[in-house]
């Protein structure tokens, strides 16, 4: 099962998420047919809004990372809930790029020089918009700069997504830890010198250790205290209803061309890859609601 957790360690100076994301990850893959450097570049970014999203409380509020860069992926948009509900897209599915230096998935030379955007909505008349520059396209350390520049909340993110031979996702996740305001120094030394020892979360992943147990590992010595589950999915909530008024709002005009062609029309949620085909009578139908 898909979930996360959250905890604090060292007497409350330390909060903590984790996420495990496989079938969320392969259910994006699924969607946009994604190729595998496209998959983990979304599947990060996805571990991500799930574990910052996990603050949000309103009901309704939402919270997005859009990626826009110069590398061939195009850029990327994650949005999540704080109930554990997520869904995203990339520019360009298909990107396709030879392994870096490491012989891993080249997500940065795919994402390439860009901006962050991180968008809090919380139902307020303007969202709260932050924004840094890219330091590595690797996602993880883009997080971790966003935190300690925009917010000055020093943090470490840990992201990653392993494929399969067959390109399906045979494991996706992530950790993120954050030093709470007063935090003394000797426990920033601490928590750095523990870090410097931990195995990449990917090989944690493989593993199968549960996000309770990967942050248990990560966190020995600081006597972390988990704060329950919240199952994760990747979720869109694209309807037909929701099409047909986004249709109704391009305009009478542009509605009235379309019924001219004489053809049906197909419109594809961004998200998730859902068509929706339209005849030119529903069309008309939808242009007289326009009118009325």
């Amino acid at each position: 099962m898909d979930y996360m957790v959250r905890a604090t360690a060292a007497e409350g100076m330390l909060r903590a998420f984790c996420v495990t994301e496989r079938d969320t990850v392969e259910a994006a893959r699924k969607a946009h047919n994604t190729s595998p450097v496209a998959t983990a570049a979304l599947g990060r970014l996805m571990a991500a809004a799930l574990m910052m999203g996990a603050d949000l409380k309103e009901e309704g509020a939402l919270l997005t990372l859009k990626i826009g860069c110069d590398g061939p992926i195009g850029g990327l948009l994650v949005t999540a809930d704080g109930q554990g509900n997520v869904k995203g897209y990339v520019n360009e599915p298909g990107v396709m790029l030879p392994a870096n230096e490491f012989g891993k998935l080249d997500v940065g030379g795919a994402l390439g020089n860009g901006v962050l955007s991180v968008i809090r909505d919380i139902g307020l008349k303007e969202p709260y918009v932050g924004q840094t520059m890219l330091v590595s396209g690797e996602i993880a350390e883009d997080i971790t700069y966003y935190f300690a520049a925009s917010e000055q909340t020093p943090s470490s993110v840990a992201l990653g997504v392993l494929m399969n031979r067959d390109n399906t996702v045979r494991r996706a996740g992530g950790f993120m830890l954050q030093l709470m305001p007063g935090a003394p120094e000797e426990l920033i030394s601490a928590l750095e010198e523990r870090l410097s020892h931990i195995r990449p979360v990917t090989e944690l992943l493989d593993r199968e250790m549960t996000p309770e147990e990967i942050l248990s590992e990560v966190l020995a010595g600081f006597q972390p205290e988990f704060h329950g589950q919240t199952p994760v999915r990747f979720f869109c909530g694209c309807t037909r209803e929701r099409v047909e008024k986004a249709l109704i709002s391009i305009g009478k005009k542009e509605l009235a061309e379309m019924i001219a062609e004489g053809k049906d029309i197909e419109t594809v949620c961004h998200f998730c890859g859902k068509k929706y085909r339209f005849t030119p009578e529903e069309l008309q139908t939808l242009l007289e609601k326009a009118r009325s």
